[in-house]
């Protein structure tokens, strides 16, 4: 099982919404905050369980870590202000017991729009390298688009070997 975590608003839905299948990423869909939570399979060499969580739900993520090989945890790189909020949010994560054990893909979602964030000023303003430093999880950055597709292929590479080295 894979979580797929994240304020309210960063692009979630729109990270794991039902493309084609054939490479074509097509038009997004339209999309609404999620409240509750949503199970996509992905499947490419194994299926892959994606369970996303509404950024509302934070309270109570934790009931959710059991049975979690891995997490994807997005952060709007177009928005400064939100920034902080999400490192919070990323720190108790990764302080979860629970979920010592899961290999973590931080995604900076968002770089299609025209004030994003570049990666270095986003990671020294969360001071991510302290954070990797710290942390008992393998974690990874990716800068993304989940509404142009940019930067997906990677993400899918990084389940499949996540996945395929946890067994």
């Amino acid at each position: 099982m894979c979580l797929l975590l994240g304020a309210t608003g960063v692009g979630k839905t729109l990270l794991v919404s039902s493309r084609d299948g054939k490479g074509d990423l097509g038009e997004p869909p339209p999309t609404r905050p999620t409240v509750g939570t949503n199970l996509t399979d992905i499947v490419a060499q194994r299926k892959i369980t994606i369970r996303e969580l509404g950024g509302c739900m934070g309270p109570i993520w934790s009931s959710y870590y059991g049975n979690c090989r891995s997490l994807l945890f997005m952060m709007d790189a177009s928005d400064p202000t939100q920034l902080s909020a999400s490192c919070v949010q990323l720190l108790g994560l990764l302080s979860s017991e629970q979920l010592a054990e899961a290999s973590v893909l931080i995604l900076f979602n968002k770089i299609d729009l025209p004030c994003y964030m570049a990666m270095e000023e986003m990671k020294s303003l969360i001071r991510l390298p302290d954070i990797i430093a710290c942390a008992k999880q393998d974690i990874t950055t990716a800068e993304i688009s989940a509404r142009e597709g940019t930067g997906l292929a990677e993400v899918l590479a990084w389940l499949q070997a996540t996945h395929r080295a946890n067994g």
